[in-house]
């Protein structure tokens, strides 16, 4: 079955101007200036997008796919997150994560979800552990489970400088991070130790001396939400040095304060002469946005969205940036860091998950492994209980 994608304004995420994609199965076999020719009888389908952009689909590196929450009680647990919570929002590669409740949820629903994901089309992986330490894992270590199982390919959101963790030692953190990296090599897998970084004062201390006082790799630790405030993030930069990948959240209107939005933060980043190929962006979709006082008391909840993805992209290109380098964070700079290596990116041979955008960076087509899942902004393709 051939689908064959013409005029499009291609993206790969560099601008490579207007071709044509040829999908056969959930491959792309063709992209190119020259049009295909090809018996109509081959053909399934032919699109037409007029010279709109054709870009890969966006990877979101941080997202709650059984459902966050439950920092105030059972009632607070956010439901899991359906199919259609990604594609409509661009995204056909997410990776799961455990939060705050590693208790009721745990490694084997997380993955258990993540080949739900995949049956209904999307690409899903996830994390092992939490917060919390020990971690919770399904086969007794971190490292069994990101060798055995298939969708694990590393540790994560293991709590640092935040009330909510199990306030890790140093030598605890490293070995986790030994077990990850070791487990990556095993597999060819990227093997890191995704890190939720709270509000507290010793902000990434810890990454730091981790990586002064070991030998592990720098990329091994992958801090996330580093522009929850101004201090943190200008950690984060000087962290980015050392070969660090980093990740910003792209927080809800509301949920920003006292940080900055993800879009300023790639901007500052660029600024102060980050490598903007070690910044990623993701949504911590389906996970609580809690807001607490000094002594632990909530004093603000809400719930993170996946559409706030292509909101950020559009506001880096409302920013001036080119759509090749504003498409990155969001996609090969992902790809990179989880070493997704059919992902990220369009080419021949790459697997068939791309965006067709319209005004604003809106979402007009979606297609994930070879399937439209998203036309013309309408949803064609649920969930099972959607």
């Amino acid at each position: 079955m051939l689908t064959l994608i013409k005029n499009g304004d291609i993206h790969t995420p560099e601008a490579i101007g207007i071709g044509h994609a040829l999908i056969a199965g959930e491959q792309i076999v063709y992209l190119g200036a020259e049009l295909p020719t090809l018996p109509s009888s081959l053909l399934t389908e032919v699109i037409d997008v007029e010279g709109a952009p054709l870009v890969p689909g966006l990877i979101d590196g941080h997202a709650h796919i059984t459902g966050g929450g439950g920092e105030t009680g059972p009632a607070s647990r956010v439901p899991p997150m359906g199919l259609s919570a990604f594609t409509k929002a661009g995204v056909t590669s997410v990776v799961g994560v455990l939060g705050t409740d590693d208790i009721t949820r745990n490694t084997q629903t997380l993955v258990q979800q993540a080949y739900g994901l995949r049956e209904e089309g999307l690409s899903a992986w996830c994390h092992t552990g939490g917060y919390h330490v020990p971690l919770t894992t399904l086969t007794g270590s971190a490292r069994g489970d990101i060798v055995f199982l298939d969708p694990v390919i590393g540790v994560g959101e293991l709590a640092i400088s935040d009330h909510r963790s199990s306030q890790p030692t140093l030598d605890e953190f490293l070995r986790i991070a030994s077990e990850a990296h070791v487990a990556g090599l095993m597999t060819g897998k990227a093997g890191i130790v995704h890190c939720h970084m709270g509000d507290g004062a010793r902000g990434l201390a810890m990454l730091e001396e981790a990586i002064a006082t070991s030998e592990i790799p720098a990329r091994v630790f992958n801090p996330t939400h580093i522009n929850r405030n101004t201090p943190l993030f200008e950690e984060a930069v000087a962290l980015a040095r050392h070969g660090c990948f980093v990740d910003a959240t792209a927080f809800p209107c509301g949920h920003v304060d006292p940080g900055i939005s993800a879009s300023d933060a790639y901007l500052q980043f660029r600024e102060a002469g980050g490598r903007t190929e070690r910044f990623t962006i993701s949504s911590d979709g389906g996970g609580c946005l809690p807001a607490f006082d000094h002594d632990g008391n909530l004093t603000r909840f809400g719930v993170g969205l996946c559409d706030i993805l292509p909101e950020t992209l559009a506001d880096l290109i409302r920013a001036g940036l080119p759509l090749s380098e504003a498409l990155a964070p969001l996609t090969s700079n992902v790809a990179d860091l989880l070493k997704l290596r059919r992902k990220g990116r369009l080419a021949a041979g790459m697997d068939a998950d791309l965006l067709v955008l319209g005004e604003d960076q809106s979402i007009q087509h979606v297609m994930a492994r070879g399937k439209w899942h998203i036309r013309n902004g309408d949803i064609i393709r649920r969930g099972t209980y959607e």
